[in-house]
């Protein structure tokens, strides 16, 4: 069975920063490709950030520069350090795991929540 435990997120005031984390179970993490969606209130659920198994990434145009994406497969988990955020990067965050032979898993999801 597959697990994703999200950490961290809370409420910040904007130019601040955060970071998430999320542990995967259940998976083979040196095979799995990584990542965090974002949903905001009346929005669709939009990719954040994608770190490959090999530890390549890449990023929504909107928070390149400003967040980074890491995986540390000692810990079968993957990190999400917010700089600089901003009101609109207010939304649920969910992890998500990507099996090579079982597909997407999604966790449950954290509040971030950016104050002006």
């Amino acid at each position: 069975q597959v697990q994703l435990m999200e950490s961290g997120g809370g409420l910040v005031q904007a130019g601040g920063s955060l970071g998430l984390s999320c542990t995967a179970s259940g998976v083979i993490f040196s095979l799995t490709a990584m990542g965090w969606y974002r949903q905001a209130p009346g929005n669709e659920r939009e990719l954040v950030a994608h770190i490959g198994s090999g530890g390549s990434t890449d990023y929504a145009d909107s928070v390149k520069g400003r967040f980074t994406i890491s995986r540390d497969s000692a810990k079968n988990t993957v990190y999400l350090h917010l700089n600089s955020l901003k009101p609109e990067d207010t939304g649920v965050y969910y992890c998500y795991a990507k099996d090579v032979f079982r597909g997407e898993f999604v966790g449950q999801g954290i509040q971030v929540t950016v104050s002006s």
